[in-house]
């Protein structure tokens, strides 16, 4: 007779939990083995005595390993950078104090997309049900007062029992899946071991696209066609539901050209030859505007975000009327919705079915000039950004803090398929290096470069530790200039106190957070830069170099958005 637990059966090893009674899985093991199967071979979180029996079925997995971080906020960042890469991604943290620790990150993986499966161990069901006074409570008796709390930061959520975690579970992913948003999954410490009760999974339906689909293709296809310039904006949720060879297909098809926004940087391969730059509004190249704001239609493939850093201070002049927007779940022209249609669908329908070619090819790039400057110079933006521009290599995962290191590197080319992850839109300070952490633990193979300011880097720097222990190679970049820069460039007046931090011997910190045999540099001149980046370009260890650099050098963008403060925060 099959049992609940038949279609998870192929877990190798016999470790996991079996009720001795019954022999079924219990709910904690069929959680882990369950969300093995989406591809997870990592869970970060933080153990609590509540979550204890969540924690042993992750720690006797022999699927998913458990990298233990250094609180719970680091490691939902690094939840939120391992699903970036992975798709989706494991988060466990303790009732109340822990969740509510990781709550902001895990909002960040609302805002911005990223399927974060966040696992909660809360008290007993015994003493919820007498209400009994406990740790990490009100005191009130009350249980679940904080599971609305945390519910608001994913896209799906519930309270698993033995007698519905094998229908809830596939509801939970199925919904997380389909909306690449968190789910929040809240299980007490004795159902955690108790055996799972039921029928075997039935998986739920994958959504699909409705009759709007054929309509909103048709509508699209006519507009290219009397249309005399097409340009595109992939958005950032195309490599989310890892579109970027549907896109990619579509594009060639119309041979129009592409750009790509902040936000958006690396979607599509930037040295594909119909890629004309970075579109951010006024700040844009004379080629880029020409090919956007001037085109007759403009597909936003996705849904681009046109917040004031994608847009330069909201400085975009893309005409309304002119843009096509293909969101993940509807389509809209003007004031006409089509839904339910499918991202991937409307790529797929459009690339068959257009028949106008438009030739474009993007204007010759010019061969960048050498890095200037001479050896004992002191390291200024203008020199130090085209030596990252030269450092960069194929395939590279970039890591990128919301902060004015962000604002340098946008502009810069990508090598052939390297990619770029960043938070501008939930923009939480210090998301870069914990998300750096799970990017490196998701694709180990190829090689993640994380660049942040020590302001931010000072939340999150534990996560170094973590790193090395798990025997990863980054090449990390921290800006030392003497406080929060992006915060003095936001302001008319740079000087308050609250933007002056501790000054950190940061090029120390990998020894003192037990890192082994990794390359430290701490560099102010050009020429101490240089070497350093030499070194770490070998690729034999992971390296960590602290730069030294003007308090208010502000690379441009920063210096763009200091002049139009007004516009920014409507001061004005």
């Amino acid at each position: 007779m099959a049992s609940a637990i038949d279609p998870l059966s192929t877990t190798r090893g016999n470790k996991a939990s079996r009720d001795p009674m019954s022999g079924q899985l219990t709910v904690a093991d069929y959680i882990v083995r369950r969300l093995a199967r989406e591809g997870i071979t990592d869970c970060f979180g933080v153990p609590g005595d509540f979550a204890f029996k969540l924690n042993d079925a992750i720690a006797r997995s022999e699927m998913i390993r458990w990298i233990g971080c250094s609180n719970e906020l680091d490691a939902a960042y690094a939840a939120d950078g391992y699903a970036r890469v992975r798709g989706c991604s494991l988060l466990c943290t303790t009732y109340a104090v822990g969740e509510l620790s990781a709550l902001n990150g895990v909002m960040g993986a609302k805002a911005e997309r990223s399927c974060v499966f966040h696992l909660v161990g809360m008290p007993t069901m015994r003493k919820q049900r007498i209400g009994q006074i406990v740790h990490h409570t009100l005191g009130d008796g009350v249980f679940q007062n904080f599971a609305n709390i945390s519910a608001q930061a994913a896209c799906v959520s519930a309270v698993i029992t033995p007698d519905n975690c094998v229908h809830e579970m596939e509801r939970l992913i199925a919904t997380a899946r389909a909306e690449s948003q968190p789910a929040y999954i809240l299980v007490a410490a004795d159902y955690a071991v108790a055996p799972v009760n039921g029928s075997v999974a039935v998986p739920y339906p994958k959504p699909a696209s409705g009759p709007d689909l054929a309509k909103a293709v048709a509508a699209i296809a006519d507009g290219i066609q009397a249309a005399r310039s097409v340009a595109v904006l992939p958005a950032y949720t195309v490599s989310r539901f890892k579109l970027q060879h549907s896109l990619q297909a579509l594009i060639e098809a119309l041979g129009c050209p592409f750009a790509a926004m902040a936000m958006d940087k690396g979607v599509l391969c930037e040295t594909h030859p119909q890629f004309v730059g970075i579109y951010s509004g006024a700040a844009s190249s004379r080629a880029v505007l020409e090919a956007v704001e001037n085109a007759d239609v403009v597909i936003d493939a996705g849904g681009v975000s046109f917040n004031e850093i994608n847009t330069s201070v909201y400085s975009s002049r893309i005409n309304s009327g002119k843009l096509v927007t293909i969101a993940v779940d509807h389509v809209r022209i003007g004031d006409r919705i089509y839904n339910p249609t499918r991202m991937g669908d409307v790529f797929d329908g459009l690339a068959a079915t257009v028949k106008k070619h438009f030739g474009y090819t993007a204007p010759r790039r010019e061969v960048p000039a050498k890095p200037a400057g001479k050896a004992v110079d002191p390291i200024t933006a203008v020199n130090m950004y085209p030596r990252f521009r030269d450092f960069l290599k194929p395939m590279d995962r970039i890591v990128l803090e919301s902060g004015s290191m962000t604002s340098g590197i946008i502009p810069l080319p990508l090598p052939k398929g390297a990619e770029v992850q960043l938070q501008p839109l939930w923009g939480s300070i210090g998301w870069a290096t914990g998300a750096a952490l799970g990017v490196a633990l998701a694709d180990p193979a190829r090689r993640t470069v994380l660049f942040t300011g020590e302001g931010s880097h000072q939340l999150t720097a534990g996560d170094i530790g973590t790193m090395g222990r798990n025997g990863l190679k980054p090449v990390i970049f921290v800006l030392n200039n003497g406080g929060y820069m992006v915060e003095r460039a936001l302001e008319e007046n740079p000087d308050w106190i609250y933007n002056d931090l501790a000054p950190w011997n940061y090029h120390m910190l990998p020894v003192a957070l037990g890192c082994r045999g990794w390359f430290t540099a701490k560099v102010a001149t050009l020429g101490e830069l240089d070497v350093a980046l030499a070194r770490a370009g070998t690729g034999e260890s992971a390296s960590y170099i602290e730069i030294v650099a003007g308090r208010m050098d502000l690379p441009a963008g920063l210096k763009m958005a200091h002049q139009h403060l007004d516009a920014l925060y409507g001061n004005g």
